[in-house]
């Protein structure tokens, strides 16, 4: 196969990043060889990106331009994701039939499924296994549902910049690509990917994402508690957070600080532990077997520890540049402390190879 590189944008709510990937032999696939080639992110203004959706393409836009303009990706065609509360993954099974009949009988397999009307959604159905039915064959799989107005948001500003988007994918899906290869290849292992915002959970069986779910809490939400109760700038909240981290003793004047930060991390772990539960319950004998933390929330000292306790299971760092080679005039030995937040953007451009 001849070698193409591929650009997974990741609109987040704090940055904007960029990763550059080449592929070889087996192209973007679990196996196959891959090596990130480039890699960038330039910091948003606050509000630019609100509830993990594009609120001020413009200013976003500002943002794509100055981020080609300094890492100088050697393409704009870019795959993007999305992913937010707006975002619907639900549990399928369908009659067995051609992927093409798939797509185009899902609004009228799913409509009575949907919070919106079909005609408000972007829909697609990822195939995860197959099994004999009463009636025949029958497709198991994802239920992929997400607001027009999420997508088209999100392709404003990329399209602002003079980025063109190849196509918009999952960032659950995305994560799932790209924590499944190696010795993930082979587990059933849960990605707890922490945001500023949001938390994305996906829980992968040998290689295949089999249940994903979107929590509306993210490091930020800590941030914002500390920030309002000790009266501090957000800058100064969040370097107060990371330095408490969560389950250390601290001074008795950072005791309201310490309630604030473990307050917002419990209802984390729990909703993460509850998801866990869920899984285990309802696929006896396949239970997720570990769990690996990314983004930028993932960093929280203390959090990998009262994870683990919560939900019996052990938890790690996300490595997902231990399978890629790293090679580019323009990358640093720091991309590997970096790995945590380019995970998604990573992902994004395993999903197609152009």
């Amino acid at each position: 196969m001849a070698k193409s590189r591929v650009i997974g944008l990741d609109i987040g709510t704090t940055h904007v990043r960029a990763t550059e990937v080449e592929f070889g032999r087996g192209g973007p696939s679990l196996g196959g060889e891959a090596t990130v080639v480039n890699f960038g992110e330039v910091a948003l203004p606050a509000g630019a990106v609100r509830e993990c959706e594009v609120a001020e393409p413009q200013t976003v836009g500002s943002a794509l331009r100055q981020l080609w303009l300094q890492a100088k990706f050697s393409s704009r065609d870019v795959v993007i994701g999305v992913g937010n509360q707006r975002v619907l993954v639900r549990d399928l099974n369908l009659p067995w039939m051609p992927a093409a009949q798939i797509r185009s009988s899902l609004p009228f397999q799913v409509q009575d499924m949907l919070p919106v009307a079909v005609d408000d959604a972007v829909l697609d159905f990822v195939p995860t296994s197959t099994f004999a039915g009463e009636q025949g064959n029958v497709i198991r799989g994802l239920l992929v549902a997400a607001t027009k107005e999420t997508v088209l948001a999100n392709i404003a500003a990329v399209e602002t910049a003079g980025l063109r988007p190849m196509m918009v994918d999952l960032d659950a899906l995305a994560l799932a690509r790209v924590m499944a290869r190696g010795e993930a290849r082979d587990r059933v292992v849960g990605i707890v990917d922490i945001g500023a915002r949001s938390t994305t959970i996906v829980i992968i069986a040998h290689g295949v994402p089999r249940l994903v779910r979107i929590l509306p809490t993210g490091g930020d939400h800590a941030t914002d508690a500390v920030a309002s109760t000790l009266g501090v700038s957000f800058v100064e909240a969040d370097r107060l957070k990371r330095q408490l981290g969560v389950g250390y003793a601290a001074p008795p004047e950072y005791a309201s600080a310490v309630e604030c930060v473990q307050s917002v991390t419990t209802v984390l772990v729990e909703a993460v532990r509850n998801t866990m539960v869920y899984y285990a319950s309802s696929n006896p004998g396949a239970a997720a077997e570990l769990l690996l933390l990314t983004g930028g929330g993932a960093q929280l000292t203390g959090l990998g520890q009262y994870l683990s306790s919560a939900s019996r299971l052990p938890v790690s760092l996300g490595q997902p540049l231990s399978t890629i080679t790293v090679h580019g005039p323009r990358l640093g030995p720091a991309i590997s402390d970096r790995q945590h937040s380019l995970a998604v953007s990573l992902g994004l451009a395993f999903g197609v190879a152009s």
